[in-house]
């Protein structure tokens, strides 16, 4: 056995391991007792803040110059903290508008017919406009021709900034028949009004046909009955051997989670279909497929999006594009990556609040960004003078009255109207159709497509009849792909931008 001559070394080396082994567990134990305090005083400004608000509530019922109802304080208060966070889908809800959220649930309720979203915070420079998702079909605000992107600017005369969300949904909604003035602003700076009369808004959930081969179906808001209801068309476009699948989300503004995720379990055999997190662990959770409930396999599936297409209707485009199941065609989605939860009071009352953002199967989150079409399709801008001529058109209610002395109007007499109409109105002869049908559909159930019109429809079909779809769809990025290069871009602008 060799001799250890390093004795003096070990016993050196000995002392200082001892000294850092203090000094860690000295640091650790500082740390530990700061965070401690931390917490400490976290807790303390929290018992703080939890006295000066009864304190101040009971001060203003015993000492204000008048009287006041303890539920107004109540409520003005649970309002305004809520809206101290600044997120548009975080909110108070007083019974009325629990009600309201149980009406839409069970997809029945009074009113004119909108999907709308607003902002919190509204400045001078950015007034918190209501903005339209997208008017529902055969409802007051679609029969008044309201559009996605318009903006509500005033309701009954009154500005909408100052409105909370549920200001808006109270004077939008009510008893039937009852008339409901907004101002609309189109674009950037045409701005027109429309007496809305309230109606029994009933939430249409799918509506399905075939197109030639081709399966074609409308989801028009995630429900409880939305994902049978696909099931039942798509099992319908199997017995007649359908070849090719379009799934239309636009204009759809979401709704439940998990109706989402049980439509894309449909088309996905495994792996995720959207995931959430959350600063609550019962919130972070993954959604994963489940090979039993597939029906779609080995179909070209073309997916319709546009700018009214919103939360669980990106769930669903998002989940399969990153799967490269389908291909998506039209415009950018909305950008609505958050999931809110209800919880309600006890005084009928309650708050919805976002408890978590939701992310793609690429672990992609697409909240205030939306989700870019494969192939992007856009209908004609119009400019500021064939906007005022479109509403002229509309004020001077020439097609209505034509077409009700005109009842048994064919394609060909549509046609040769709308060439007549262009003659006095600056616009496009395909919209000028599409206007004419419209009104001639107005008294009987429309047709569930209109191929003369759509022009993002008529390029899906397009695609199916190319025949090369698995390369098509094998060749798109992914959305996180997506962002990346997106972040790279924004990065080297930066760059080029520091260096001049």
């Amino acid at each position: 056995m060799e001799e250890n001559n390093n004795k003096p070394h070990n016993k050196r080396f000995f002392r200082i391991a001892v000294i850092s082994i203090v000094l860690l567990t000295s640091g650790l134990f500082v740390s530990y007792c700061f965070a401690q305090s931390n917490k400490n005083s976290q807790t303390d400004k929290i018992s703080q803040y939890y006295k000066n608000i009864i304190m101040v509530f009971n001060y203003i019922k015993e000492f204000y110059v008048e009287d006041i109802d303890p539920q107004v304080l109540y409520e003005g208060a649970m309002d305004g903290m809520l809206k101290a966070l600044e997120d548009p889908y975080t909110v108070y809800l007083d019974s009325q508008d629990m009600r309201g959220m149980t009406d839409t649930t069970n997809g029945k309720f009074y009113g004119v017919g909108l999907s709308i979203s607003k902002r919190s915070k509204s400045t001078a420079e950015d007034p918190a406009y209501v903005d339209v998702i997208a008017p529902i079909e055969n409802t007051p605000g679609f029969k008044a021709g309201i559009q996605s992107g318009d903006k509500l600017i005033e309701i009954n005369g009154e500005p909408t900034p100052p409105m909370s969300m549920e200001d808006v949904l109270s004077k939008l909604r009510g008893p039937k028949g009852e008339p409901v003035e907004v101002t609309v602003l189109r674009g950037a700076s045409v701005t027109f009004k429309k007496v809305l009369i309230r109606d029994l808004v009933e939430v249409p959930v799918v509506e399905s046909c075939m197109i030639g081969n081709y399966g074609y179906v409308r989801l028009i808001q995630f429900t409880p009955e939305t994902a049978p209801k696909l099931k039942e068309a798509i099992e319908n476009f199997e017995s007649k051997k359908y070849t090719g699948l379009i799934l239309d989300l636009r204009g759809n503004p979401g709704g439940l989670l998990s109706s989402a995720y049980d439509i894309g379990n449909f088309f996905i055999d495994e792996g995720p279909v959207v995931s959430t997190k959350s600063r609550i662990a019962s919130e972070n959770k993954t959604f994963s497929a489940n090979a039993r409930s597939t029906i779609v396999k080995n179909k070209p599936v073309i997916v319709l999006i546009n700018k009214g297409s919103a939360s669980a209707s990106e769930i669903v485009a998002g989940a399969l594009k990153d799967n490269h199941i389908a291909y998506l065609v039209g415009e950018r989605t909305y950008g609505k990556g958050s999931v809110q939860q209800v919880v309600p009071l006890n005084q009928n009352d309650g708050a919805k609040l976002t408890v978590a953002r939701y992310y793609t199967p690429s672990d992609t989150n697409i909240d205030k960004i939306g989700i870019p079409p494969d192939r992007e399709i856009k209908y004609p801008e119009y400019t500021d003078e064939q906007t005022k001529s479109f509403l002229k058109l509309s004020e001077d209610r020439t097609i209505e009255h034509y077409v009700k002395a005109h009842p048994a109007m064919t394609e060909n007499d549509i046609a040769n109207y709308a060439s007549v109409l262009q003659s006095t109105y600056n616009l496009d002869l395909r919209l000028l159709r599409r206007l004419i049908r419209v009104e001639c559909n107005r008294t009987k159930k429309a047709p569930i497509y209109d191929l003369d019109y759509d022009v993002q429809l008529v390029e899906a079909i397009n695609i199916l009849r190319e025949g090369n779809f698995k390369k098509l769809v094998r060749s798109t990025k992914t959305l996180k792909e997506l962002q990346e290069i997106a972040e790279k871009e924004e990065a080297a602008k930066k760059d080029a931008a520091a260096k001049k």
